[in-house]
């Protein structure tokens, strides 16, 4: 039987249940997922979902990321709410391919564990199974292991598996349907142009995850502890001197009464210019240079290749002494007077950290 997995959270005890329901029966797993977005949280369930199926010993096949094509198949559905037929049409295109694959690999069942997920409608997941069996001669295993307290069950795996749970479904219009309703910033949208790892963002976790089985493969004890703390993200920001833009670099929790600032540096101590507007602080490139024992020739370079997050603490610790939210700006030279704009958010946030 192949069976289709959308996660780990529902792989797994899906996965188990039927190895108790049918003993005799292969299983092959098939991950088949263009609807999940961005390709980073693609990568980190499909990590967690390899080392599910390792664990439970059965085969993982990778189907393509054809995420293009799903996004055509749904054109015009982008509004359509969860269980509506954005989600018809996502089902019809990912059972497709696993029947068809079954019937590849000469399996002629094959079944989902969308159905034992407690957002997705079952009777929609058995309806495209039915449609595709008809055209390809295939059989759709339609099973509920839901019902009868099979959801806390399956918590209660997830737990104990520490397996990663993600908190949306995947799918990028499901995702900013869900978070405008938590009225909530998007932040899994949200990658800077430096590539730098954010706290709590997706690729961090990926990072976590994947020290997680190194551990696990070198038989070292571990635990997850979760961490409530404030978050940031600059959405857009720039300097002007003289009214031309120039390059500059926005510590992280740099926050301007309103967008746009204008301020003259009245005076410079220790290396730092503080500006008479919204408490704005100016340093250097070679500031943050020697502070840091870093060789970044210009302003411009420091904007494209970017400083880790701890290291934009330790400028803002030294300059404000402690937790503050004012902007502090890497320029080449510091100016006597600059127009200033930022558009950024903090917002209380869970991260994960790995004990070990």
């Amino acid at each position: 039987m192949i069976v289709h997995i959308c996660c780990s959270v529902d792989s797994h005890f899906f996965l188990q249940k039927l190895k108790e329901k049918f003993p005799n029966e292969k299983l092959i797993a098939f991950f088949y997922d263009p609807n999940i977005h961005p390709y980073s949280e693609y990568r980190l369930r499909l990590l967690d979902v390899k080392r599910s199926c390792q664990k439970l010993k059965i085969e993982l096949i990778e189907g393509e990321y054809d995420y293009l094509n799903w996004l055509q198949a749904v054109r015009g559905l982008e509004n359509e709410p969860e269980k509506g037929k954005r989600c018809k049409v996502c089902f019809d295109k990912r059972l497709e391919a696993t029947a068809k694959l079954a019937k590849e690999l000469n399996h002629k069942r094959y079944t989902t564990t969308l159905l034992v997920s407690p957002l997705k409608s079952q009777q929609q997941l058995q309806a495209s199974g039915e449609r595709i069996d008809k055209e390809l001669g295939t059989e759709f295993i339609f099973i509920d292991f839901r019902s009868f307290g099979g959801t806390q069950l399956q918590a209660k795996v997830a737990k104990e598996e520490k397996l990663y749970r993600q908190d949306y479904c995947g799918c990028l219009f499901g995702l900013s349907q869900q978070r405008a309703k938590q009225e909530v910033i998007m932040d899994e949208m949200l990658s800077p142009v430096t590539k730098k790892v954010l706290p709590a963002s997706i690729e961090e976790r990926l990072q976590l995850y994947s020290k997680r089985i190194k551990l696990e493969e070198e038989g070292k004890e571990y635990f997850f502890l979760k961490k409530r703390f404030l978050n940031y993200r600059l959405l857009r920001g720039f300097v002007k001197v003289d009214k031309k833009v120039v390059p500059s670099y926005i510590l992280s929790y740099s926050h301007l009464r309103h967008n746009l600032a204008k301020a003259k540096v009245e005076f410079i101590h220790q290396g730092v210019g503080y500006g008479n507007r919204d408490e704005i602080r100016v340093i250097e490139l070679a500031f943050l240079n020697d502070h840091l024992n870093k060789e970044f020739k210009d302003t411009k370079e420091l904007y494209f290749k970017g400083l880790e997050f701890w290291e934009e603490k330790k400028i803002r610790e030294m300059i404000d002494n402690g937790c503050s939210l004012s902007p502090i700006i890497v320029l080449d030279k510091i100016p006597n007077k600059l127009e200033v704009y930022i558009d950024a958010v903090s917002y209380k946030d869970v991260k994960e950290e790995l004990v070990c």
